[in-house]
């Protein structure tokens, strides 16, 4: 496999925001170190749960500095540089790199639909200035663009994209890409329903904020595959679907916050357009985190 330095649970750090909604630099780390601590394998910031699109480049910079500040070599480094433009998305892969990221993340943004030769263009330009690996990330829900699993192949014979983040929700896409690619390339779930599906199709790791709220569920849900116990691994799969299905539904940023706040634990404020729960949702989940945590 040509990169297996990121394996097991990803977990993604929320970006938080003061009263003022400036980014929280001393928070976030305070969010970050509990996601280390709690036994995750990697960290990603600046993906959807990060608010990545709602930060200027200095923020960005900011939140990226922080997470190298902090991780200290503990666990790899995954950093979102995705931007509109190649030239910043450029911009951002080499500050990423340059701060110490040990790879990168990257999905293609667009007001307009982007043709399958743009969007291979676009990460050859990026891959040509990094050395770094570079992560793919299909989520057309977020971005607009769902790259075929034909695209997929084309944009992996870019040396240094080595891994494939699948965001679909579409569980053959996964064993398609296991079929085609086999051992040469890591894929990854990026769709918390399909956590246990995925892992079945070959997926080497999960990107999930769940960590956030339930990090032992999360990494019993990893370690129970790696040891073929399908049994235990179903087990601990459904005990926390519910909870998947909510962040998803509800927007991860919003709902990983009040879920902390119900946990007791500091996650500071959204930037506007983002808003906080409503009442009815905020108790909806309480009364699932009760379950999860019996």
């Amino acid at each position: 496999m040509k990169n297996t330095q990121f394996k097991g649970i990803i977990a993604y750090p929320i970006t938080p925001f003061d009263e003022n909604e400036k980014v929280d630099i001393s928070l976030y780390k305070q969010l970050l170190e509990r996601l280390i601590v709690s036994g995750s394998h990697a960290v990603a910031p600046l993906g959807s749960t990060g608010v990545m699109p709602y930060l200027n480049d200095e923020e960005k910079e900011a939140i990226t500095e922080a997470t190298v500040n902090q991780v200290k070599g503990r666990v790899p480094i995954l950093v979102g540089v995705s931007n509109l433009t190649t030239e910043r998305t450029i911009y951002h892969a080499k500050a990423a790199e340059k701060a110490g990221a040990d790879a990168v993340m990257i999905i293609p943004m667009s007001y307009w639909k982007l043709s399958d030769d743009e969007i291979v263009k676009h990460y050859d330009a990026v891959a040509n200035q990094i050395s770094i690996p570079i992560m793919a990330y299909n989520n057309p829900a977020t971005a607009g663009v769902d790259m075929s699993p034909a695209l997929l192949k084309r944009i992996l014979e870019i040396p240094n994209v080595t891994m494939i983040k699948e965001s679909t929700g579409d569980v053959q896409r996964m064993h398609y890409l296991k079929k085609e690619l086999g051992e040469n390339v890591a894929f990854y779930n990026g769709s918390n329903p399909l956590a246990l599906s995925a892992f079945a199709a070959g997926a080497t790791g999960w990107c999930t904020a769940a960590p956030n709220l339930i990090p032992e569920l999360n990494i019993a849900l990893y370690n129970a595959v790696q040891e073929n116990d399908f049994q235990e691994a179903q087990k601990l799969f459904y005990k926390q679907i519910n909870l998947l299905r909510f962040i998803v539904e509800k927007g991860l940023p919003r709902a990983i916050k009040s879920g902390l706040h119900i946990q007791g634990i500091e996650a500071g404020h959204l930037r506007k357009p983002l808003q906080p729960l409503t009442e009815n949702e905020i108790n909806d989940l309480h009364n699932i985190l009760k379950l999860v945590s019996n």
